[in-house]
C-alpha cells in the first residue's frame, strides 16, 4: 500500500510471512511498500517510558517508523493543527511521516525503534522550533 496521500502520515502494512509455529517475517525491497528510496536506516532503545522524543519537522526528509519490539506512540502534527496518534506494537506495521510535519514518539521501555529515512542526516534538514515549524508551513495550501 503506497501513497493514500503522501502529504499525510498513514500506516503501512508490510507482509508478514510464516505462523505461529515457525514464527514470521516482514519483509520490504526497494519501491515496494516504502514509498522512497531509503538513504538511511537508524533505530532507538532503552529509551525511558517517560522520555519524549522526536519533537522535529524535517523538511525534505520522509521516513518510515516501525516497532520492531514493545509499543511506540507516534503522534503527528501538520501546520494547519491536524493530530493524528498512531500506535505502533506489531513489527509488520509501519507509520509514514512526509515532509512538514511535526512528531513526537513515546516508548513502552522494552521498545526497540527501526526508522528508514529518504535523505542522509542533515541538521539543517531538522526543524526543532514547534513555532518556527507552524510559521514554515503554516502558510502553506492545504
Amino acid at each position: 500500500m503506497i501513497d493514500p496521500g503522501k502529504n499525510s502520515p498513514y500506516i503501512i502494512d508490510f507482509p508478514q510471512i510464516g505462523d505461529s509455529c515457525v514464527g514470521y517475517i516482514s519483509v520490504t525491497e526497494q519501491n515496494d511498500s516504502v514509498p522512497f528510496k531509503i538513504k538511511r536506516i537508524f533505530w532507538t532503545y532503552f529509551t525511558p517510558e517517560s522520555v519524549v522524543r522526536g519533537r522535529h519537522a524535517h523538511h525534505e526528509t520522509e521516513q518510515v517508523i516501525l516497532a520492531a519490539a514493545g509499543r511506540i506512540i507516534v503522534t503527528t502534527e501538520d501546520a494547519f493543527g491536524n493530530i493524528n496518534i498512531f500506535t505502533l506494537s506489531d513489527p509488520y506495521k509501519g507509520v509514514y511521516i512526509p515532509p512538514n510535519i511535526w512528531h513526537t514518539m513515546q516508548y513502552t521501555h522494552n521498545a526497540i525503534q527501526i526508522v528508514f529515512a529518504s535523505t542522509e542526516y542533515n541538521k539543517n534538514d531538522y526543524i526543532r522550533d514547534y513555532d518556527e515549524f507552524k510559521k514554515t508551513w503554516g502558510n502553506q495550501e492545504k
